[in-house]
């Protein structure tokens, strides 16, 4: 008969601290994180991903300005025609 004691709680939560860890380092291993560069990596990608999302969105609010301004324009070159400021010499 094989003897076997209970693990205590504190060696079962350090197996499973160490078990933890293994998994974490496995699995930045797997995503090609490794060697403790997985932080400064990771920041690097949230700061492109940030960049990223800041030129899209001011693109867009260029976008709206110059398609705002272009109607406006149009308007006030309808407006200076239909008043006479502007076109014909007749």
């Amino acid at each position: 008969m094989k003897n076997t004691t209970p693990l205590s709680t504190e060696e079962l939560e350090r197996l499973l601290q160490q078990a933890a860890e293994r998994g974490a380092r496995h699995a930045l291993s797997n995503l090609g994180l490794e060697n403790g560069h997985a932080a400064r990596d990771i920041r690097e990608l949230r700061d492109l991903l940030d960049a990223w999302r800041d030129a899209r969105r001011t693109a867009w609010r260029t976008a709206v300005r110059v398609l705002t301004t272009g109607v406006l324009v149009a308007l006030l070159i309808g407006a200076a025609i239909k008043l006479k400021l502007m076109g014909s010499t007749q």
